[in-house]
């Protein structure tokens, strides 16, 4: 039922095809037990490779804790985020931001962000040429999350920059370099919002960052550093994730054309589509937690402090829940992926990226018929965790 094996989530035979490995330790076991790795941030202990195991530890928060061994805050006046919490605390942070998120609010967004999909369309158009990531992909949610947030436009390029910083951290490192980066690119998100904050108190706005200062429940408010924990995780999580659901789903349509063209042509099946991104080349790979209390997975029994890594991007393609999980079909009903986990820790912004991830790839097969990849070399990002390419350059 267990092995043991090593892997190498950096090397670049991984990160360009992580299903065939995915698919190799499935077939071998349900869970392998992995070493630590003399890395900077990388865990050892049990690794989940299907999908009923991994649900069961990502509903089941009172067995098993986000709040990761090793983890510390971010920093002495800055809180865990929501994300590496658990209730009470994720409880209440939850229910204080919860409002911003429902699909009704998200849904008011429609419009924005088919303009702004739209401009940026304008500009590859007229330059004649497009690196999908970088003139489309990466301006896209990083625009729409400013705006949401209320980030002038002037301000917008330094939240590419920094999230990009501390992106490619979030995941196996042994790079003192990228570690300073991440640093820095934290440190400049931070040093923004409390230049911001106050003046934002004192002259609230008709905007997110305006409705999470106010936000309050039953008397309770977020605090400061919750406040700036909150604002780093919209940024970089979100952001990121949505230029990777973008880019992956892109390179998906185009290397099966078929399906590029049923989304191109057949009316109304860009919600089932964008489910079907999500499950085949999923922006979050894998997560963690730490077993809080005797439990059994597949068999064994874990005792408390055992650290268990859930392979989502397995999960994902894991053939007893989903038929011919390797190939992509942008019709598939139902499409009960994992990429936005499951249970109290269910993503955020799940709303808000759909929206991003339909209208982006929907209109950009539409706009552009002949649209097709160069010879250029694929390279895929050094961040196991969050999957994504460097470029996607393409011609229309």
């Amino acid at each position: 039922m267990t092995t043991t094996q090593t892997f190498d989530w950096r090397s670049p035979e991984f990160l360009a095809d992580p299903y065939a490995h995915y698919k190799a330790l499935r077939e071998a076991a349900p869970m392998h037990f992995r070493d630590a790795a003399a890395s900077m941030n990388e865990a050892g202990g049990y690794v989940l490779t299907r999908y009923n195991d991994m649900v069961g530890v990502l509903r089941e928060h009172d067995r098993f804790s986000a709040e990761r061994q090793g983890g510390p805050q971010i920093d002495n006046d800055i809180p865990r985020s929501m994300l590496g919490s658990d209730p009470p605390h994720h409880t209440r942070l939850r229910t204080l931001v919860n409002k911003a998120f429902t699909p009704r609010m998200v849904e008011r967004w429609r419009s924005r962000v088919e303009e702004i999909v739209n401009k940026w369309l304008d500009r590859a158009e007229a330059k004649g040429t497009l690196d999908v990531i970088a003139d489309f992909a990466y301006p896209l949610p990083i625009t729409v999350i400013s705006e949401m947030l209320g980030v002038d436009a002037e301000d917008r390029e330094l939240f590419k920059e920094a999230s990009n910083k501390i992106a490619v951290a979030l995941g196996p490192i042994d790079d003192m370099a990228i570690a300073m980066k991440a640093m820095e690119g934290r440190n400049q998100l931070l040093e923004y919002f409390r230049n911001v904050l106050p003046e934002r108190r004192a002259n609230p706005r008709d905007d997110l960052l305006s409705a999470l200062i106010a936000a309050e429940d039953a008397g309770d408010r977020l605090s400061h550093g919750e406040l700036l924990a909150m604002l780093l995780l919209l940024l970089v999580a979100g952001h990121e994730t949505t230029v990777n659901l973008i880019g992956n789903g892109l390179l998906a349509l185009l290397s099966n054309p078929e399906q590029l063209e049923r989304l191109r042509t057949e009316e109304g099946i860009e919600k089932k589509a964008v489910e079907e991104f999500l499950r085949y080349d999923s922006p979050v790979q894998f997560t963690g937690r730490v077993v809080v209390q005797e439990t059994e997975i597949a068999g064994k029994i874990f005792q408390p402090g055992m650290f268990v890594t859930c392979l989502l991007g397995s999960a994902n393609r894991d053939p007893e829940v989903f038929d011919d999980p390797d190939t992509l079909d942008i019709g598939r009903d139902p499409c009960p992926h994992l990429s936005f986990s499951a249970g109290i820790h269910y993503c955020l912004g799940a709303q808000l990226a759909r929206l991003e991830g339909e209208i982006a790839l929907s209109t950009i097969v539409r706009r552009f018929s002949n649209l097709a990849l160069t010879d250029a070399k694929l390279e895929w990002r050094p961040a196991p965790i969050l999957r994504g390419l460097v470029a996607l350059p393409v011609t229309f």
